[in-house]
């Protein structure tokens, strides 16, 4: 089966395509990435030169892979996300709890409900209380008197989604799964057991941060915020007066978010804006990485007080795994440790095989977990059973009927 997950990113789009077998890693057939700089802060600047950038990567994905390319998988950024943390109680009176409990539970809830001009694009349950005992699997033949489902909803606006889909359908490709971005990420590049004892995954992206909470292998939550490596670039070029281009180049090159006695002394010899050309100026290391520092911990904290301000800072999850572009900043791995008193590692795609090593590193991570991505894990599977019974009309009847029953 081929599967294709597109991810357009505020300075690349990029595409893999990938060939599912059963009982085996996903093998990559194809993965292009296209520079881009008609995206800012997820909005488009010109939208029809995106169009035709979106064109020619899948072009040249489908010939490289030589597969005809119909669907798609693709990531929709979480920047001004709204997160729901909800619950429903039911009593069942010392009864099997079976799957029209569960059903009941969800009828009664704020599952279904939706928010003006917002679209629903990750509803599940977290968990569940059996009798007060908190239970991650199906509770589904155990005998109860009351239960509780614990719910997760993420919802992102409408006009971004169809913004973002809207780039498809001149192509004739159909969307078949809306993919929260820093969901994509995690999925790179945790591991199962990553996710099943906590963790908790940042992609420090070009012009967004984002992170995503794991637990039990349950997505308990993904936000952003609206700072990313690119901030960190236009600091450097606006405090020393220097290009752009030279700033990136500092910044990969020389910055730092430790200090060494050192860095005051290794002198680096940098182009200044100037109605001249060829005008140059010295600087010393530290001038760098004291403007870089601020911008990181600044970044770091934002993502410290999201997860305060739902009260996960109380699970103590002490597993933090960095990723993306930003994430290669030399000494950002010990500096989180510090910020999240926990343990930090940098993250890298796995999970695949035959990925080219030019596309193996952090920033590629987004991309490659849509491939990853399996929506039987993150939808209610029970719903999903009911909507097939429901093509049997006398079923339908019965059903419709039962539910206003339970």
């Amino acid at each position: 089966m081929i599967k294709v997950g597109v991810d357009i990113g505020n300075s690349k789009i990029s595409c893999v395509v990938s060939d599912l077998q059963k009982n085996s890693l996903p093998k990559i057939l194809s993965f292009i990435n296209y520079p881009t700089s008609n995206i800012n802060k997820n909005a488009f600047i010109n939208f029809q030169l995106i169009k035709d950038e979106v064109r020619h990567v899948i072009t040249l994905a489908a010939k490289d892979s030589q597969t005809e390319i119909k669907s798609i998988n693709l990531n929709i950024p979480v920047t001004d996300s709204i997160s729901f943390f909800y619950d429903s109680k039911i009593e069942i009176e010392n009864e099997l709890i079976t799957d029209l409990h569960l059903k009941k539970a969800i009828n009664q809830s704020d599952f279904f409900d939706n928010l003006i001009n917002y679209e629903i694009l990750m509803n599940s349950i977290a968990s569940y209380e059996v009798d007060n005992k908190i239970l991650f699997g199906n509770p589904v033949g155990n005998f109860a008197k009351i239960l509780n489902l614990n719910f997760y909803k993420l919802m992102v606006k409408k006009n971004l989604i169809n913004t973002f889909k809207n780039l498809f359908y001149d192509l004739q490709i159909h969307v078949e799964q809306l993919v929260p971005a820093p969901l994509s990420s995690a999925l790179a590049v945790l591991y199962v057991d990553d996710r099943d004892l906590g963790a908790i995954c940042i992609d420090l992206g070009e012009a967004s941060t984002s992170l995503v909470v794991f637990e039990h292998e349950k997505l308990l939550f993904a936000d952003a915020v609206s700072i990313g490596s690119k901030n960190i670039t236009n600091d450097i070029a606006r405090g020393i007066s220097t290009t752009k281009e030279s700033a990136e180049r500092l910044k990969t090159l020389y910055g730092s978010v430790l200090s060494s006695p050192s860095d005051e002394h290794e002198i680096i010899e940098v182009p200044i804006v100037s109605s001249e050309p060829g005008q140059f100026k010295q600087i010393n290391r530290s001038t760098i990485n004291n403007i870089i520092k601020p911008r990181v911990e600044e970044t770091l904290e934002l993502v410290w007080q999201k997860l305060k301000q739902y009260g996960l800072h109380k699970r103590k999850i002490k597993n933090l795994v960095l990723t993306g572009g930003g994430s290669q900043l030399e000494g950002i791995v010990d500096y989180a440790q510090t910020i999240f008193d926990s343990n930090v590692r940098l993250g890298q795609p796995h999970g695949v095989v035959g990925l080219n090593k030019s596309f193996s590193g952090p920033q590629f991570s987004q991309t490659i977990g849509l491939i990853l991505y399996e929506i039987d894990k993150y939808e209610v599977n029970f719903m999903k059973k009911a909507q097939k019974i429901k093509k049997n009309t006398l079923i339908a009847r019965f059903s419709s009927w039962l539910d206003q029953y339970i």
